[in-house]
């Protein structure tokens, strides 16, 4: 798209709209793995990997929005007990190392696995998303990876509408069962698109 800039990283400054996105984006499945929403953007905010984001951002330079990705050097969204601990206490970081052990996708070989695209709402319906997808699978063959993967939940069909319009094909539905009122998704389809190695 037209006067957007996309960069690889993410700029210091916009670390704290990246984060307050991030969280905006993926309230509704992080509400009780991460809730509140002020320590949620602060754990946000402390595990954050700038080495493994895509950015989008307006010739003014402004933050307009994210894909986060994850390899087995590392992911957008990191962290670990004592990154739980230090924000939500020992008992509560041991609650929630539970639930957010429940949405963990392991890397697989050969993939790049998405984690997350988020896109300021000002910036929604601009090409912000497409750009940032055609931003990771570039990154992607960059590396000499073969495909990307994503997950899209079933409440997200705006997205999921995106994803197969880049090429993305579902492979497979994951189901949250009983979890899915703590989730609030019941499904998650699994897509993978081909990327040419570089």
């Amino acid at each position: 798209m037209q006067n957007v800039l996309i960069e690889k990283g993410l700029r210091p400054d916009h670390r704290a709209a990246a984060a307050a996105a991030y969280w905006q984006a993926f309230a509704q499945k992080l509400r009780y793995p991460l809730g509140p929403p002020d320590k949620g953007i602060r754990f946000i905010l402390r595990v954050l990997d700038a080495d493994h984001a895509i950015s989008a951002i307006s010739p003014d330079g402004r933050f307009l929005g994210l894909a986060g990705f994850k390899t087995p050097k590392g992911a957008f969204l990191g962290g670990d007990f004592d990154d739980l601990a230090s924000i939500y206490g020992y008992l509560g970081a041991a609650f929630r190392a539970a639930l957010v052990g429940v949405l963990e996708r392991p890397n697989e070989p050969q993939t790049l696995l998405m984690d997350g695209i988020v896109v300021e709402e000002t910036a929604r319906g601009l090409g912000v998303g497409t750009a940032l997808l055609q931003a990771v699978e570039c990154h992607a063959a960059g590396l000499g990876l073969a495909r990307v993967r994503l997950d899209v939940i079933n409440t997200n069909p705006r997205a999921r509408a995106l994803y197969e319009r880049r090429g993305f094909v579902a492979h497979s539905i994951s189901r949250t069962g009983p979890l899915r009122h703590v989730f609030g998704f019941d499904r998650a389809t699994t897509m993978y698109k081909a990327v040419a190695v570089f």
